[in-house]
């Protein structure tokens, strides 16, 4: 047992070199040590902080190579946070098979999937519980359960789902919760009692690093504010929030017009189409994304300098959300609140914060971005391979 430790401990010390990170924070080695110590573990940290990492790492330590079914199940409330994790886990370079299942995908393709089943599996409830009730992956490996900001996946309504899903594992010696935010309370469905509580989330909850600042619009429609916002942020990145999809395209598309590169993201975009617009703002071709609170957390998108709220949320905790996608760690970062008079005044909003005026800017962010993504539609299946790609471009632009 000591030598099998003693290589896993190698193999972590790769792993970290292949995430292209030289060593540990605080709150993933004390996640670490802990999950791996104890069964119920209740890991409470602010977004961007590594928390996939934090229970990834342990439960790499605890697979075992000679059991060839799923040994560990992550339940997530959304698909992008599920591909994030299989992301992440890829990027290990571990020998372990992970698979991510959610509604939207390929049924089909899940089942063949797990027809090999993966060491982990990571899923949103209703697909996993749809899983089960197909019956195509067994339970009777499964040791250890991540529920992955699973605050998130109550408010979404999961409970019947969870429910049904833990109450088909009954061999689970390892529970881990993972939130950003602490008061939640825990289902008695999930069986954590008394857990180990590591809470690395900030005292001080209004975050040192972050001002926010009012921006009064004269029009009822804020479109030309937002405009002339943007125009004074020196080309910089931001994430603009609203609260309707169709909000989100119009302003999208509007700013288009206006020459800015925008692209929208919400949650009624089918998954093809919201990974490409993720792309595109992590690489720089678009360098504006206005998105509902979808984007609010659990994304891994760059460090933002701006965040734009061009309709506040209702509840004040999805607007520390939102503004949590700026100031993280020791950074620091603005978010700035669009406000015409009109609108109804919000409890938890200062409305004596300063000021900015924008309506003299006009000057475009610099054209175009960085880059460009093309997207092509073919592969394996049209013989196309990553050689024929990069001679094609080679050839056309020498």
């Amino acid at each position: 047992m000591v030598y099998l430790w003693q290589m896993k401990n190698h193999h972590s010390n790769n792993i970290l070199l292949n995430l292209g990170i030289e060593s540990l924070n605080e709150m993933q080695q004390a996640a670490q040590e802990t999950i791996l110590n104890d069964t119920n573990v209740l890991l409470l940290s602010p977004t961007g902080s590594g928390k996939t990492l934090a229970f990834l790492l342990p439960i790499f330590e605890i697979l075992e190579p000679e059991i060839k079914n799923v040994q560990c199940l992550i339940l997530v409330p959304s698909r992008e946070l599920g591909i994030q994790i299989e992301q992440v886990w890829k990027k290990m370079g571990t020998d372990f098979k992970a698979n991510v299942c959610y509604g939207g995908h390929s049924i089909d393709t899940e089942i063949k999937n797990l027809s090999n089943p993966p060491a982990v599996l990571i899923g949103t409830p209703g697909r996993i519980a749809d899983h089960l009730e197909r019956g195509t992956f067994t339970t009777t490996s499964i040791l250890t359960l991540v529920l992955d900001e699973f605050d998130k996946s109550l408010q979404l309504g999961f409970h019947e789902e969870m429910s049904f899903i833990i109450s088909k594992l009954t061999k689970i010696n390892k529970r881990v919760l993972v939130s950003a935010t602490s008061d939640i309370e825990i289902p008695k469905y999930t069986r954590v009692t008394n857990p180990t509580v590591l809470d690395f989330i900030p005292e001080q909850s209004e975050n040192q690093q972050l001002s926010t600042v009012m921006v009064v619009s004269k029009e009822k429609d804020k479109i030309n504010t937002l405009f002339q916002l943007i125009c004074s942020l020196k080309s910089e990145s931001a994430l603009i929030f609203c609260n309707h999809r169709d909000a989100a395209e119009r302003i999208s598309d509007t700013l288009n017009e206006k020459g800015i590169y925008a692209t929208y993201y919400h949650g009624g975009m089918d998954q093809d189409e919201r990974e490409r617009a993720l792309i595109q703002f992590r690489n720089g071709s678009v360098t504006y994304l206005v998105t509902t609170d979808l984007a609010a957390r659990g994304l891994d998108i760059p460090e933002m300098k701006h965040v734009i709220h061009y309709h506040l949320p209702s509840k004040e905790d999805e607007f520390t959300h939102r503004n949590g996608r700026t100031a993280r760690m020791l950074a620091s970062g603005t978010a700035y609140v669009l406000i015409h008079e009109s609108e109804k005044k919000l409890d938890y909003i200062d409305y004596s914060m300063k000021a900015l005026k924008v309506d003299g800017a006009a000057t475009l962010p610099k054209p175009p971005p960085q880059f460009q993504t093309i997207y092509i539609s073919g592969g394996k299946k049209n013989k196309l391979n990553k050689i024929d790609i990069v001679g094609f471009f080679s050839q056309k632009a020498n």
